[in-house]
């Protein structure tokens, strides 16, 4: 029997963390940027606001998808209930790792599948933990430069490892795209296409 072709994803991301995943997982994909701008309401419930986003980037290409799946994504740091951001600065990169520093924290991430059948809209949470960061450690990972344009500050594939002491839930979810959600929407909404379900 000849299974056809899965149709490519539609990634609206140019996030190359969110590549790498999907082609780490044999997913078929083409990427797009977004077309939607995110306002980050600092009281607002994570969750929520993840999902908001997530549904907003897919949204926002779906024009140029056709009859193909559109997968957006979005993630946020969040410790005590405060959502941290991409840092604009050096100094603000600081003030988030030392806040992150000897604590355990959520990164929560939305997946928004839409396919002609519907949208399907996920959140996935996993947690991490700091070790104590020393000023020492903080001025050689600020100094690298590898914070920009990370939720949290920093990004856990890279040095941010060596800040790191444990990870509850799915690791992916931390770089960048929750893998196991992805595949389990994918399992429900599309079964056998893409290899899963």
């Amino acid at each position: 029997m000849t299974v056809p072709p899965a149709p490519p994803l539609l990634l609206a991301s140019t996030s190359p963390q969110r590549r790498a995943i999907l082609e780490q997982l044999g997913i078929p994909f083409d990427q797009v940027a977004p077309r939607y701008e995110e306002h980050d309401d600092p009281a607002a419930d994570p969750a929520a606001m993840v999902r908001e986003h997530a549904l907003g980037k897919a949204r926002s290409v779906a024009a140029e998808a056709g009859e193909r799946p559109v997968l957006g994504v979005d993630t946020a740091v969040v410790l005590d209930g405060r959502v941290f951001g991409k840092p604009a600065t050096a100094a603000d990169a600081e003030r988030m790792l030392e806040a992150l520093a000897g604590r355990r924290h959520a990164v929560v991430s939305g997946l928004c599948l839409l396919t002609p059948g519907g949208d399907q809209v996920g959140v996935e949470t996993t947690y991490v933990t700091f070790r104590q960061l020393t000023p020492r450690d903080l001025a050689w990972y600020v100094g690298g430069g590898e914070w920009e344009g990370r939720a949290g500050a920093y990004a856990i594939q890279g040095r941010g490892a060596a800040l790191v002491t444990g990870v509850e839930g799915d690791y992916l979810n931390v770089v960048g795209l929750p893998g196991a959600l992805l595949v389990r929407t994918l399992s429900a909404t599309y079964p056998g296409l893409y290899g899963f379900g």
